[in-house]
């Protein structure tokens, strides 16, 4: 009689463990289902974002090119093709990252937002030109029967365009402020008087230009002294369809930000007291002068 309990309750244990077995298989089952699911959702969910990114930069380079069609500036053409070129390039690239690569899609995003800045920059240049060519067409419909009224008109506009195209190199000139020469003595000690000179040290800085194009820049410094003569540094630069004596040059790297420079030249022969002139030349302008009185 114990033994058929015995046996009973085994058979009972059993079941239950069997049931339970079942219930955990089950669940893990649905676990499992709903992981895969979730992580199909987030794969396609960067799919979508790569996908969006890759539209963003096709509409970006579109933009471009428009924007290029529209005008007839050269320098400018040259910019927003230099640009174009990038959101291609960056498009080759997102277009050869896999969505779940998150480090590389960050980075294109951070790209996508740069390209987008750059190009807000151009859209209100374009804009400013296409005003002027929106204005020339107004004017000739309404004056379509009137073709000298119309020259002279287009004569204006293609002045207004060289003055906007003069103005947009000049926006793009470097500035030399706060320009200073000292004579040093032969402790390198400030000295007032010109005959205890050894060596004229030149600080200035290059003012901050959003406009100007980043990279090196080579600066060359003239000074003059009372009777007129160039104190030589042994080279000549191009300026204004001529030739002009230097006497000192160096080559800086200019971010657009403000830039300070210091430059020395060793006195090498006798320098009277007077007035000196300092003049500062990049890219062909003249971009600051000074002039200095020294005691003998």
């Amino acid at each position: 009689m114990k033994k058929g309990y015995l046996l009973a309750a085994l058979a009972i244990l059993a079941v239950a463990a069997a049931v339970v077995l079942l219930i955990l298989n089950i669940r893990q089952r649905n676990d499992n289902k709903e992981l895969e699911q979730k992580v199909q959702a987030i794969e396609e969910l960067a799919e979508l974002e790569k996908q969006e990114m890759e539209s963003d930069y096709e509409q970006l380079g579109q933009q471009y090119g428009e924007m290029m069609a529209q005008i007839t500036n050269d320098s400018l053409i040259a910019q927003l093709t230099r640009e174009q070129m990038r959101a291609q390039q960056l498009l080759e690239e997102l277009k050869r990252v896999k969505a779940d690569d998150a480090r590389e899609i960050t980075r294109l995003k951070k790209e996508l937002n740069s390209v987008r800045a750059v190009l807000r920059t151009y859209i209100r240049q374009v804009d400013s030109l296409n005003q002027v060519n929106q204005s020339l067409r107004q004017e000739n419909t309404q004056l379509s029967g009137r073709l000298e009224e119309s020259n002279r008109q287009n004569q204006n506009l293609q002045q207004q365009r060289e003055q906007l195209t003069e103005k947009v190199t000049i926006a793009a000139q470097l500035d030399a402020t706060a320009i200073s020469m000292t004579a040093l003595n032969k402790r390198n000690k400030v000295s007032k008087k010109m005959k205890d000179a050894k060596t004229l040290q030149v600080n200035f800085n290059i003012s901050r230009n959003v406009t100007a194009e980043n990279g090196q820049r080579t600066i060359y410094v003239r000074i003059q002294t009372p009777n007129g003569d160039v104190l030589n540094g042994g080279g000549t630069f191009a300026y204004e369809n001529r030739q002009l004596e230097y006497s000192m040059k160096k080559v800086i790297e200019y971010s657009g930000e403000e830039t300070p420079v210091t430059m020395f030249w060793q006195v090498g022969e006798f320098l009277s007291a007077g007035e000196y002139l300092v003049s500062i030349f990049a890219d062909g302008n003249m971009i600051g002068s000074r002039r200095f009185n020294f005691e003998k």
